[in-house]
């Protein structure tokens, strides 16, 4: 019993040691991923967190492993932003509401723009929770159409090539005007309203060219899997 003890004793430092380590990773990670990306460099994650680069592989072996762990809240936050604005009593401002809060998660966090618009393998669980918001986003798009304020032409497609757009605005403005993604969106809000529109000269992009239209094309479509879905 009494060699046991002293086991015991030495054990509990290593442990909160392992959970300092950890989560310091997480923290620099986080900021990391949030500046430059999921592709950011571990090895100043781990010069970021205090410790070895075979510390932060101990704990997360792979990158996937720290980018879902990074992930899970962000997506949760987006998904409670899509319940609301699914539900909101005025469609309209729910579909602007939820189209500035992806934009706004989006230029706050490159990691984020990263899962939303590519193809980015994730864990099971995290996926559903984007089905799950690849769902809402079609009822919130739909709501509006149905209240007769959102033009009853807009696609799934087309809401893909704003966020497409977005991306490019905040890589180009994020030094010098990191507001000005504010502006476009509103832009190009007031051209999906029904109020005064005209007809629009060719059918949604991705709907007309499918897979066979390019990089351009194929990388909206993944934006399409992650944030509306036309089917």
């Amino acid at each position: 019993m009494q060699a046991v003890e002293p086991a015991k004793k030495k054990e509990r430092p290593l442990r909160r040691d392992a959970r300092r380590n950890r989560d310091a990773i997480m923290t620099a990670a986080a900021e990391a991923f949030a500046k430059e990306g999921v592709n950011a460099p571990l090895e100043s994650v781990a010069k970021a967190a205090g410790v070895a680069i075979g510390t932060l592989y101990g704990h997360f072996p792979t990158r996937q492993d720290l980018i879902e762990v990074i992930a899970t809240e962000k997506i949760a936050t987006w998904l409670d932003a899509a319940e609301r604005a699914a539900g909101a009593d005025d469609p309209w401002r729910g579909f602007t509401d939820y189209l500035e809060v992806i934009c706004k998660l989006q230029a706050d966090d490159q990691a984020l723009s990263d899962i939303a618009s590519t193809g980015t393998p994730l864990a099971e669980c995290i996926e559903s929770r984007l089905a799950r918001i690849r769902e809402l986003g079609r009822i919130i798009m739909v709501r509006a159409q149905e209240q007769g304020t959102l033009r009853s032409d807009v696609s799934p497609d087309d809401m893909a090539i704003v966020i497409l757009a977005h991306r490019g605005i905040v890589a180009a403005t994020r030094d010098v005007a990191p507001e000005a993604w504010r502006r476009h969106l509103a832009l190009m809000l007031e051209g999906f309203r029904s109020e005064r529109a005209h007809p629009l000269p060719s059918p949604p992009p991705i709907t007309a060219h499918g897979d066979t239209g390019g990089t351009g094309q194929r990388a909206g479509d993944q934006t399409i899997c992650k944030v509306f879905s036309s089917q």
